[in-house]
């Protein structure tokens, strides 16, 4: 699975009660990695970490369930910026993974050391060792992506998204043998441009889709024309795409063969099959793990299908 954002974290709490978390891998984003108070922040990672050890907060959909901010408090009364959230619980994970990376281990390694220790069955992966960042240029200028999404907020007209450093990154060990021995490939219901974007922006990473012999399988993360959660429908606007279900298919033409839409934007379906993917219209809001649940075993079927024709 390519996984970034609450999208992937919520569809991933359906998917690991729908299959052995053992056969699992979990490829994270890790364009949104930015430092904070000189700690180095892997929310991306980091959420499906929380959400695969049953750490992370449901209502939230990011951090720890039970967090406390007693040190962003303190920070806040010395006068530092405190617009990006790191609770006291969190701050333990980054400051372990700030150490490792100073004594020159690299990102994948300080990660499967955090997953063990968080006591995952499923493997999880950082897409590159390398750097790579995500930036947003609007009216404003060219925004490091925690800055255009949290600090503000998302406003302003996006005119283009910069993946900065991914041409020249190498895919993290382990992602590449992923790929190439997974049964099925899902791409989460995540923002294509900033979630799965900059995983598919490693050139290795890309061209393993695309050449992959598992079937693989996208899931809409916009609804009757609108993002459940985060800017992907004003992005998609600005950017000049449709913004609908098949508008994010195009951007995964031929990358993978099925493509999951909501129920209400069932009308879209031939125009999905026409880019050369085949259509599974089912309800795709996760409004709770059950939810969840049933729509990881739809995509499970769709691919075992897919497998058989």
């Amino acid at each position: 699975m390519l996984a970034g954002g609450v999208g992937a974290a919520r569809f991933l709490r359906g998917l690991s009660q729908r299959t052995d978390p053992r056969r699992l891998a979990v490829i994270g984003n890790t364009g949104d990695d930015e430092e904070f108070f000189g700690l180095h922040v892997s929310p991306d990672l980091d959420t499906v970490l929380y959400t695969l050890a049953g750490r992370a907060d449901p209502v939230r959909g990011w951090g720890v369930a039970g967090e406390t901010f007693h040190a962003l408090a303190a920070l806040d009364a010395l006068g530092a910026p405190v617009w990006f959230r790191l609770g006291d619980r969190d701050l333990a994970t980054h400051l372990v993974r700030t150490t490792a990376l100073r004594a020159g281990r690299p990102l994948s390694r300080v990660t499967a050391d955090l997953a063990r220790a968080h006591g995952l069955r499923a493997t999880l992966l950082p897409m590159t060792d390398d750097r790579v960042r995500t930036f947003v240029h609007t009216e404003r200028g060219r925004l490091p992506f925690q800055d255009y999404l949290v600090r503000r907020r998302a406003r302003g007209r996006v005119r283009r998204i910069e993946i900065a450093g991914a041409a020249r990154a190498r895919p993290a060990p382990g992602v590449l043998a992923a790929l190439h021995r997974a049964d099925g490939i899902v791409l989460a219901p995540s923002n294509p441009f900033v979630s799965i974007g900059p995983i598919l922006a490693v050139p290795a990473i890309r061209r393993a889709l695309a050449a992959r012999r598992a079937p693989a399988a996208a899931i809409t993360p916009l609804v009757g024309g609108r993002a459940l959660k985060g800017p992907l429908h004003r992005m998609l606007r600005a950017l000049g795409h449709e913004v609908s279900p098949r508008g994010v298919a195009r951007l995964y033409r031929g990358l993978v063969d099925v493509f999951v839409l909501d129920r209400v934007d069932a009308r879209f379906a031939p125009a999905i099959a026409a880019l050369g993917m085949r259509p599974v219209v089912t309800d795709t809001i996760m409004r709770s793990p059950a939810h969840a649940a049933r729509l990881a075993g739809v995509v499970l079927r769709a691919l075992h299908d897919e497998r058989r024709r």
